[in-house]
């Protein structure tokens, strides 16, 4: 007995430390693979999911394969080795009373699997509850400084508790499902306990069978529902695991946006030409229609429409995010669709309307355009989105941190960082979508100047509402309802009636207002 003692023991701590090691691999392979996958699916993907869902699948799902195969996975074997033995023995002792042993055991299978399929689809309600849940608490405290400013803490807070509420009753509900079935599966395994014991003394009484033989069936059929009854706990863990892994899976199945291998990477120089270009996110709803336009090397083409009159979406294109449905767009000659994506996107620098900022120093922030520890060139950047100073100014320099998403600094600092970051790569293509909204307008003319003394042959689209801002363009192009009304130099879209001239004649005679 003190061997077996031994031998258990040491078994049991394998057992323990190799399903551990194992189940943590394995773990930790699904979430490299995970952020890779996220990492390269198409843009839409993101414009469509749930950050906090997304959470929800990267780590609560992961940990819940990650416990089912630490613990339930090894007891499966472990409950099919005591089952193959148990049933071994009892039928060389005693057919009939093995057969009367194990008469309860395809009822407790047959309603193990019933309850299966009903557990999973309360999993899944759970999960997805629990996915909105965190999709709300991501989305709360990402945008805690909007709920303060317009004081609303008790909307956020009802929102919160109806979502909570939601979740909580589908998992009261999934615990009374867990509840019902263990009380009947213990009802079921002393029943069978039950009857082997009736049968059994009656037997002995009647001399067919002697009490050693009573004693040992008794105890077999303890080791034969032990694995039974756990087998409950294994579905449902396994039921858990199903859900997780096809939430999981769904992330896995989804398209790769950089799958191109035979992607052309020509020398990007900066001439564009779109002709006739369609483009549409949903069957039927056109974004853009019948685009045509050329752009040598070292223009800057600025950009000028209304909310919703395709700007941005032409500058996707561009930047390869989406695939225009119809026409042609050519790069130094060589058509777009045929560029591979991470080629194109490295050759163009964008400034986006709401720049990022990591929640890290404002050199980490500049080094991840390039990388590299080249301090001039960081320098050189920021000094001609006039940040330079701004950042000598605090209190650590260009080691501060920013805050999540930048929120130390204030809007015309974050746009000017992301534009000295967009700035280090040295890109033959610029897009300003935006981004120079948040700064004053002498800050704005400062920079626009800094960018032309910095290089002649960049071409440089720079989408903006201000006509200071577009009015020294080389061209300009005016949106509406997806297509270009108006295209010329400033001086020509004043001359003439239009959108361009309107907010000429609008934003002058606020600054003559202003002045007066």
């Amino acid at each position: 007995m003190v061997l077996l003692s031994i031998v258990n023991g040491t078994f049991t701590y394998f057992k323990g430390k190799w399903s551990a090691v194992a189940s943590e691999s394995i773990a930790q392979n699904i979430k490299d693979t995970l952020y890779d996958k996220l990492q390269n699916v198409s843009y839409d993907y993101y414009i469509k999911a749930e950050t906090g869902d997304l959470i929800q699948r990267c780590t609560s799902d992961v940990d819940t394969v990650r416990r089912f195969l630490s613990m339930q996975f090894v007891e499966v074997g472990r409950a099919i080795f005591m089952l193959t033995m148990a049933i071994s023995i009892m039928f060389s002792l005693d057919v009939s009373m093995t057969l009367i042993a194990i008469s309860v055991i395809p009822v407790i299978f047959l309603f193990s699997n019933l309850y299966y399929i009903k557990i999973k689809d309360s999993f899944l309600e759970c999960d997805e509850s629990e996915g909105k849940l965190t999709s709300i608490l991501q989305e709360n405290l990402t945008g805690m400084r909007v709920v303060r400013a317009f004081a609303r803490q008790p909307y956020e807070r009802e929102k919160f508790d109806e979502i909570n509420m939601d979740f909580r009753t589908k998992v009261t509900h999934l615990i009374d499902l867990l509840a019902w079935y263990w009380s009947f599966s213990n009802f079921l395994s002393m029943l069978q306990m039950g009857i082997l014991v009736v049968f059994g003394v009656y037997w002995t009484v009647a001399g067919n069978m002697t009490l050693g033989t009573l004693v040992v069936f008794t105890t077999y059929e303890g080791m034969l529902l032990w694995p039974v009854r756990q087998l409950g706990r294994i579905l449902t863990d396994m039921g858990k695991t199903t859900v997780a892994m096809g939430r999981i899976k769904e992330i896995m199945d989804e398209p790769l946006d950089m799958d191109e291998k035979e992607g052309l990477k020509p020398e990007i120089l900066g001439n564009l030409d779109f002709s006739q270009v369609h483009f549409q996110y949903e069957e039927g709803k056109e974004v853009l229609r019948d685009i045509s336009f050329s752009v040598k090397r070292g223009q800057t083409v600025a950009i000028l429409g209304p909310t919703g009159s395709g700007k941005s979406s032409l500058m996707h294109l561009l930047h390869r995010l989406y695939d225009y449905d119809n026409g042609s767009i050519k790069i130094d000659g060589v058509e777009l669709r045929d560029i591979d994506k991470k080629w194109i996107r490295e050759k163009i620098g964008i400034v986006l309307q709401e720049p990022f900022l990591y929640s890290k120093t404002i050199k980490e922030n500049l080094k991840m355009a390039q990388g590299d520890e080249d301090e001039e060139r960081i320098y050189r950047s920021t000094k001609i989105a006039y940040v330079h100073d701004v950042i000598k100014g605090f209190e650590k320099g260009y080691d501060t941190l920013v805050g999540e998403r930048g929120v130390t600094l204030s809007g015309g600092q974050k746009q000017r960082v992301a534009i000295a970051r967009a700035l280090i790569k040295d890109c033959p293509i610029l897009i300003f979508d935006d981004s120079l909204s948040a700064v004053d307008t002498e800050t704005d003319a400062a920079i626009r100047k800094a960018l032309k003394e910095r290089k002649k042959d960049v071409t440089t689209f720079i989408i903006s509402h201000r006509i200071n801002t577009l009015s020294e363009a080389d061209m300009i192009l005016v949106m509406e309802e997806g297509r270009i009304t108006e295209m010329g130099k400033h001086e020509n879209l004043v001359s003439k009636p239009g959108l361009y001239r309107r907010i000429w004649e609008i934003q002058n005679s606020k600054e003559d207002t202003l002045t007066a």
